[in-house]
């Protein structure tokens, strides 16, 4: 298994964390310098590391636990200091205010880049899956 498979277990694990509202180990797999954005399912643009930092906190903090949280991999690749993942992110959460679970399906391209000699997620474009 390469490093970036490996990586790609602890961003999977980050996402689920994120689902409960938890936004810890999503901030450890992302960059802390540099460029990074998000064009997030609502039709959002968020750059600068900071931003998408508040972002996701702001994103998280509407979660109260995700029941189901899979990766389906479309493709992914690696070239030298440059990653990128293209696939589906199903989920059933538990959104606040809300009684009842939530579907939530989304198309996703993830591009990666090493910091400091490791693999940190810099842009997420997130977008509904059409049924």
């Amino acid at each position: 298994m390469s490093d970036f498979d490996t990586y790609l277990q602890t961003r999977k694990a980050a996402s689920d964390a994120f689902l409960a509202g938890d936004t810890g180990p999503l901030s450890d797999v992302s960059v802390t310098s540099g460029s990074a954005s998000i064009l997030g399912p609502a039709g959002t643009v968020v750059t600068g590391v900071a931003e998408v930092a508040a972002a996701n906190a702001a994103g998280a903090s509407r979660f109260t636990g995700g029941e189901t949280n899979t990766f389906e991999t479309v493709d992914s690749g690696v070239d030298g200091d440059l990653a990128y993942w293209v696939g589906v992110q199903r989920s059933v959460v538990r959104v606040e205010g809300q009684d009842v679970p939530v579907p939530f399906d989304l198309r996703l391209t993830e591009l990666f880049r090493r910091e400091d000699g490791a693999w940190k997620l810099f842009h997420r474009h997130a977008d509904p899956l059409a049924e």
